[in-house]
């Protein structure tokens, strides 16, 4: 969270540094994925959907392993090169995207060298684990960009997944869980609220106190009561919507629009989000809040109130990300299930510059890397699998690493406001 504003020496200097890692990386995708393949070796990724009737088959693509890989290597490289030397491709982050596409799928090929793997099963589990997270996401764009850190992301799902399941199991209605779990997700975020715009709490300190919380009520009443009435764990999950026609499309059918109702949850609120905050007078005034709350008060918008307001329909979104890891997976509560999923929403929102198109982005990456541990798992590559495990989290640290400081917060972000003397 670090202002954006460089000198032109430090400004020549990183990209410099951006570049050299960009050559780098292509040196290393050649290192370690294309060395040691055997001749003649193949990578064969299955194209067809598994269930279903699609309008036509996609071939599977059969690609072979060595030369592949040492194409896409030297795509990086050139990608580097040019980073150095294009300054319009110097000022674009199209360049990394490309470079963290080209190294993964390189990654691939050396993973399926003389097997298979069903990419669009990959890629429809991908969307499933980006949802929770891009919903993640979603929350904390919304409080920050009122100019509140909400870091209890992670307890607001905690709550709204035990929540959701308990009040679907005892009504019957999966209905009813939905909406108690966003209420639950609403109620957190307006304590963190409170705390933070009243009281004026180190917000910090007053999310990861709900957060301690949550893990901690959470764990408990599912321990002292659901282990003992297993009826109140057993929600059910919402069925998938199957799109007429366009669901047996090829590839992108059963990937986008035979999916859980989460799913076009999370697009709409993509769009509407993105409209709202930037299309619309409520939107330019909760900007303005969370960058320049004096100004916003001097002009008669009252702070605290768009404020309050962010943070509970950003409560009420991760509630509702709590709720697509029981209703819309698994039907059941567990334990500590959000495993971190709130912090990964946080760093997609940053990695997406507090945007909702760009924490999509981000949100995809992670689920990819989420859903790829369990694959290579099956494929039984040579890597542990407490490394395997790690995917995820590591690829939050390198994203945050690669990126915080490149990125602009919102100026008042985590800058309690008074009102005017």
């Amino acid at each position: 969270m670090v202002s954006s504003t460089l000198t032109p020496e430090k400004r020549d200097r990183r990209v410099w540094m951006r570049g050299f890692w960009i050559i780098l990386t292509g040196g290393l995708v050649y290192l370690l994925f294309a060395r040691n393949i055997a001749p003649g070796t193949v990578s064969t990724l299955v194209l067809r959907s598994v269930g279903g009737k699609p309008l036509f088959i996609v071939p599977d693509l059969v690609l072979p392993s060595f030369v592949s890989i040492v194409v896409l290597s030297a795509i990086v490289l050139m990608v580097g090169v040019s980073h150095l030397f294009v300054p319009r491709l110097a000022q674009s982050k199209r360049a990394i995207w490309a470079v963290v596409g080209l190294t993964l799928a390189a990654f691939v090929l050396w993973a399926t060298k003389g097997q298979s793997m069903n990419v669009t099963g990959l890629l429809r589990l991908t969307i499933v684990q980006a949802v929770p997270i891009l919903l993640g996401a979603f929350s904390g764009l919304i409080c920050e960009r009122s100019g509140v850190i909400n870091m209890a992301i992670e307890g607001e799902m905690l709550t709204g997944a035990l929540v959701s399941v308990m009040v679907s199991s005892a009504t019957g209605s999966l209905l009813a869980g939905l909406v108690a779990g966003m209420v639950a997700g609403g109620l957190l975020a307006w304590v963190h609220a409170v705390l933070s715009i009243r009281y004026q709490v180190n917000q910090i300190v007053s999310s990861m106190v709900i957060n301690i919380f949550a893990a901690g009520i959470t764990s408990f009443i599912s321990i002292r009561f659901l282990l003992q009435n297993a009826h109140l764990n057993m929600a059910g999950i919402f069925p998938d919507t199957k799109l007429p026609v366009i669901s047996r499309l090829p590839i992108v059918g059963p990937i986008l629009f035979n999916q859980n109702i989460f799913l076009y949850i999370a697009v709409a609120l993509l769009f509407l989000l993105n409209g709202l905050l930037f299309r619309t007078r409520w939107g330019l005034r909760t900007r303005l809040v969370g960058e320049h709350p004096e100004a916003a008060d001097t002009l008669g918008i009252d702070v605290r109130r768009h404020r309050y307001v962010a943070v509970v329909l950003g409560g009420m979104i991760a509630g509702l990300a709590g709720v697509s890891l029981t209703l819309g997976s698994v039907g059941r509560f567990d334990r500590l299930m959000t495993s971190g999923r709130g912090y990964i929403g946080l760093a997609a929102m940053i990695f997406g510059n507090w945007r909702p198109f760009g924490a999509l982005g981000a949100s995809l990456l992670f689920g990819f890397s989420s859903t790829l541990q369990s694959k290579l798992s099956i494929l039984q590559v040579p890597i542990p699998s407490q490394f395997l495990l790690m995917a995820p989290y590591v690829a939050t640290m390198v994203v945050l690493a690669g990126v915080v400081g490149k990125v602009t917060a919102p100026a008042a972000d985590g800058r309690p406001y008074e009102g005017r003397k």
